[in-house]
């Protein structure tokens, strides 16, 4: 799958499964870590735990392998690393503290999520 494919996928499963505050930053130029990094929040611990077993299991379907996983025991800031694409799920609190999209957000690599509807309930255009 390509990285974009699987950065987009990501963003799906979790905007399908309520989380909150979808961000998908290509970073590939900014660092030789990943290429994407989707950011999310849950409402609480459970949801956030919820969240990042939700996206394991839908990618361990289609044969995605996770390579790490850090934080699940607390619930408040955990990462999938899928080698190109690294997701942050986070307690609300948490993200704000950490906001990574000050740290990893240019200006121009934001990627925009074609399924995400704006308030007044029109989608994007691509």
């Amino acid at each position: 799958m390509e990285n974009s494919s699987l950065a987009l996928k990501i963003a799906r499963i979790l905007y399908d499964k309520k989380a909150q505050d979808i961000t998908v930053l290509n970073v590939a130029h900014l660092t030789v870590i990943t290429d994407y990094m989707v950011i999310a929040s849950g409402r609480s611990a459970l949801q956030v735990k919820a969240l990042a077993d939700d996206v394991d299991d839908a990618l361990a379907m289609e044969g995605v392998t996770l390579r790490a996983r850090e934080g699940q025991g607390e619930g408040r800031w955990i990462v999938l690393d899928y080698g190109t694409v690294l997701v942050h799920i986070f307690h609300p609190e948490d993200r704000r503290f950490y906001h990574l999209e000050r740290l990893w957000e240019d200006g121009q690599n934001r990627v925009l999520l074609p399924f995400v509807e704006d308030e007044d309930g029109e989608k994007p255009q691509v």
